[in-house]
């Protein structure tokens, strides 16, 4: 199996993951969205050096796993090539921040340390929300969900059909890599001298499918404008969900509730 057939297989698994049936998957898909917006600009506004305010942020996610009765583990998975990015963000501020924070017996804590920790947890905490956004809902619902937001009818159109034909695109490029390996054998990976070339094929496979597909639309009534006939307009019950947890991420941030709960304990 190559890397393509095994992208596409990643991404109808999200896609059979969003299909799954619980109290979460079941809200409106504005709800679930407003509520993952909100959560990322709440975890993002804590300071740098705020790490033991941003630590009850995971209460969120958690939560939202265990009931939704998808896998932490599954999530750390898809997200393996991101997550070094993330961790690589501040690599560099235990170097450049060395103010002395925090003394642990002879162990001294500097404030680049403290800040390096910080934005690991925020972008972990960022993708997991977007994680169980992706993974509770359908890419047809989330852009029904942009749409309710206003967002411009062309860019919630061109992020659906993006998500929805990667995997034509995947599959071009599985295929043209498995002809190269077959005339290649032996060999790992393509040739640097091919690159050009095989991108240029790729693109030109690509647009012919892509031209028949859009040929295909028409031919079946597509007029710009999808319609998403299984989702239900959102009521005033739909909206226990996002003022619940908005309030929940509001306590979260302006209440230190990791000192509240020492306190209270020592």
């Amino acid at each position: 199996m190559n890397h393509m057939t095994q992208a596409m297989r990643e991404l109808h698994q999200m896609d059979e993951l969003s299909s799954m049936d619980s109290v979460i998957h079941r809200c409106h898909p504005l709800a679930k969205l407003l509520v993952t917006i909100v959560y990322i600009f709440t975890v993002a506004s804590f300071s740098r050096y705020d790490l033991t305010g941003l630590i009850p942020m995971v209460f969120y996610p958690m939560l939202v796993f265990t009931i939704s009765g998808l896998s932490v583990r599954l999530c750390f998975h898809k997200l393996r090539f991101i997550l070094p990015l993330v961790c690589a963000v501040g690599i560099w501020n235990p170097f450049l921040d060395r103010t002395e924070a925090l003394i642990i017996g002879n162990a001294v804590i500097t404030g680049g340390m403290i800040s390096f920790v910080t934005l690991i947890l925020k972008g972990i905490y960022g993708l997991m929300a977007s994680f169980l956004l992706i993974a509770t809902t359908n890419i047809e619902k989330i852009c029904y969900a942009l749409r309710m937001l206003h967002l411009p009818e062309f860019l919630a159109t061109q992020i659906l059909m993006t998500y929805r034909y990667i995997s034509l695109l995947l599959q071009e490029a599985g295929t043209m890599m498995n002809a190269y390996m077959l005339r290649a054998p032996g060999q790992k990976g393509i040739h640097f001298s091919a690159w050009g070339s095989f991108a240029g094929q790729l693109l030109l496979r690509s647009m012919d499918r892509a031209q028949e597909l859009y040929q295909c639309m028409q031919m079946r009534g597509f007029n710009g404008m999808f319609y998403y006939a299984d989702v239900e307009p959102f009521r005033i019950r739909d909206a226990v969900y996002p003022v619940f947890w908005i309030m929940a991420f509001l306590i979260m941030r302006f209440v230190n509730l990791s000192e509240l709960v020492g306190g209270m304990i020592l």
